[in-house]
């Protein structure tokens, strides 16, 4: 008399790691891997440019380097861990969205500090401006390439693969 569909739905997720501990320098080569590069030494060139000018102790340049600094720290960090295979070791460890929401963070923190930077009339923090504001659009492409990677369901290294599976069984009820 009636008939009803029953569907199913089945996911696999197949994830492979290598856990150890290895250099592997072709991290370096990869497109994150030259964006990391370059917002590590944009990061730096704007800390120096604001160190070595006379003006360094005012507020500005204090802020400046403190953002410079941390996004130095933090990325280099986050490189030496790709070369080493350490996210991979710990892939358990959301390591995209960290990098996800620090590049956001750093992105508008960058935006800030140089504003305030360029704000001023002293030669050496435009300078450091001009090189916070590209390690700026570099972390927002970083941010761009762990949010596509992050909505894909991606791991920081290693391979995530998924398996979905649909049933339906159509029935009839007869009375």
């Amino acid at each position: 008399m009636g008939e009803f569909t029953q569907t199913a739905t089945v996911t696999q997720q197949e994830t492979v790691v290598q856990p150890y501990i290895r250099y592997d320098p072709e991290y370096l080569r990869t497109i994150p891997g030259i964006v990391k590069i370059v917002c590590i030494v944009l990061s730096l060139i704007g800390f120096i440019c604001i160190e070595f000018s006379y003006f360094s102790y005012r507020p500005q340049g204090s802020f400046f380097n403190t953002v410079a600094m941390l996004g130095f720290w933090f990325s280099g960090i986050m490189l030496v861990f790709y070369l080493f295979h350490a996210c991979e070791k710990f892939h358990k460890i959301p390591w995209l969205k960290i990098e996800l929401y620090f590049c956001v963070a750093w992105t508008l923190l960058y935006m800030i500090a140089s504003s305030v930077a360029a704000a001023t009339s002293i030669g050496a923090f435009q300078a450091a401006a001009f090189f916070g504001y590209c390690a700026m659009v570099g972390y927002g492409v970083d941010s761009f390439l762990k949010f596509q990677a992050v909505r894909a369901g991606e791991i920081a290294q290693g391979s995530r693969t998924v398996h979905v599976q649909q049933q339906q069984t159509v029935s009839t009820l007869t009375a």
